[in-house]
């Protein structure tokens, strides 16, 4: 016999009681109760679970065991059904995130290691670019038109910002997809896709404006007379041949005094790699005759540099441009391998393949190499000097 209302509300013995055609009353204790569906497909049995006896009486467990017998009968296994449609649910949830939520989250997640400009640039463009177009549609509704309205409009005017731009809305929602919140192709990809909808540009491949190495000598003459943090940040600067952003950023923590060495961290080179920089006895008194006035060795901005260049009646040059003198000089008179000046620049010099053996930074060279031009950038004026015997050594 099957089960009756009464049975059911009785029954408070752990186990599995049958009512009919698969249909079970389970009890784990009294307070758990609960309805099972046994069947086979392909010689395997399975369990499938109803509802609670809280949530469902007899007659609706029966009636949901006739649909799953129904589907079984169409060849369909009610269990996989169930997972799709629970699968759906979840998706059709998570469809409900807006854009800017999603922003959001991706901000929280990845930005632990982002430098504060970073950070700031970030919530700065969405902010300006996006929100007020999409940011609080779903993010599953961002398609390419949506993304062309926020783009498009500075893809001319500021080409740059909407370069980083389109690449930040990409990451954003791949990183919703990536949770579940989207599905489909990528809307912001560039790669036949957005590629088609947006003019070329051609980049501007002007070079930075440098000084010829041969005046380098009486510049820094000039430089060294001049006082304040502009003028020392510039000079070290320029005998470390490092870029702007890294010279300014330099922290006393990355400072080593003892080893004679400056390692910038990955978060703040454009390489993304570490740069262990040696330090020549012109930088270190640099750095040594400095206050410390806060936890960054230069308290000042790009700008302090470029101004001080204007004062110098030098409003043609720019501080990058160094690194172009340098490397000219050292290519013009000395004979260090083109290995140790790239990586005196910190410019990629190998592939993939070669990475895999190269094991050293070529750090002992690049620190001879940095202390002949700091010799050089001491020398008397227009003097050209002769190759030293370090520098045939090197090569």
């Amino acid at each position: 016999m099957g089960l009756t209302i009464k049975k059911v509300l009785r029954q408070k013995t752990p186990g599995k009681f049958l009512d009919e055609r698969g249909l079970y009353l389970q009890v784990i204790n009294a307070n758990n109760r609960s309805w099972i569906f046994r069947y086979k497909i392909d010689g395997l049995t399975h369990w499938m679970g109803l509802g609670s006896v809280k949530d469902y009486g007899l007659e609706e467990a029966r009636e949901r065991a006739r649909l799953a017998r129904q589907q079984i009968k169409d060849g369909v296994d009610p269990l996989v059904v169930r997972r799709k449609q629970v699968a759906a649910n979840k998706l059709a949830a998570c469809n409900i995130k807006t854009f800017k939520e999603c922003v959001t989250g991706y901000y929280a997640a990845q930005s632990a290691q982002w430098t504060l400009k970073r950070r700031k640039a970030f919530t700065a463009l969405f902010a300006t670019y996006v929100y007020p177009e999409c940011g609080n549609l779903p993010v599953a509704d961002i398609g390419s038109t949506l993304v062309l309205r926020c783009v498009k409009p500075i893809w001319l005017t500021k080409h740059p910002t909407a370069i980083r731009l389109r690449g930040l809305i990409e990451e954003v929602l791949s990183w919703a997809t990536a949770l579940g919140y989207r599905a489909g192709e990528n809307p912001a990809r560039w790669a036949g896709n957005l590629e088609h909808l947006l003019p070329r540009v051609e980049r501007d491949t002007t070079n930075h404006a440098a000084l010829p190495f041969a005046e380098i000598p009486a510049f820094m003459k000039a430089l060294r007379a001049r006082e304040g943090i502009p003028a020392r940040c510039l000079e070290f600067t320029v005998l470390t041949a490092c870029r702007t952003k890294e010279a300014i950023g330099a922290r006393w923590a990355e400072i080593n005094f003892e080893t004679k060495t400056w390692i910038i961290p990955a978060s703040r080179m454009k390489t993304g790699i570490e740069h262990n920089v040696p330090l020549s006895a012109r930088a270190i008194s640099i750095l040594q005759s400095l206050p410390r006035l806060n936890e960054r060795c230069f308290p000042l901005s790009a700008k302090g540099m470029v101004r001080l260049l204007h004062r110098m009646d030098h409003k043609e040059l720019t501080v990058h441009g160094f690194r172009s003198s340098f490397r000219g000089w050292a290519a013009e008179l000395t004979h260090y391998p083109r290995e140790v000046l790239e990586m005196a620049l910190a410019h990629t010099v190998k592939g993939a393949t070669e990475k895999a053996y190269w094991r050293t930074d070529l750090f002992i060279k690049r620190t001879n190499l940095m202390e002949d031009w700091c010799v050089y950038c001491a020398s008397a004026p227009a003097a050209v000097l002769p190759l030293r015997k370090r520098d045939q050594r090197a090569g």
